[in-house]
């Protein structure tokens, strides 16, 4: 599986960008997907999860502000982001769960994409 993300940039203050992540190979294979941040100096952390029964979970500080869903006919991850802050620049990351095998779970990350949001 390869993961690439698009749709970042920047955008000011309470603006909106929607992030995606196309993926490809054996995406059948897929268990659960993810959008992860890392913001300068600080470490990576989770942002939104979506599961292949469709349950979904988010960080607290983005819990109203951003969605996360999956369109599997066309293989991509998408992260909807309203009313964005200074807070959410940072690098996002699109994270996969694979399992190409009952013994075998991989982690597949794409390359990240970077947002700015200005004040």
């Amino acid at each position: 599986v390869q993961l690439v993300e698009s749709g970042g940039g920047m955008v000011q203050s309470g603006g909106s960008l929607r992030l995606s992540c196309a993926a490809s190979g054996s995406t059948d294979d897929i268990e659960k997907m993810a959008w992860y941040r890392q913001a300068p100096g600080k470490d990576r952390e989770l942002v939104a999860t979506i599961t292949s029964d469709g349950s979904l979970h988010y960080e607290d500080s983005v819990k109203g502000r951003f969605t996360i869903s999956r369109d599997r006919a066309q293989n991509t991850l998408y992260l909807q982001m309203n009313s964005l802050k200074p807070e959410d620049t940072a690098t996002y990351y699109c994270r996969a769960l694979v399992r190409p095998s009952i013994e075998a779970l991989l982690e597949v990350w794409g390359q990240g994409i970077l947002v700015l949001v200005s004040s």
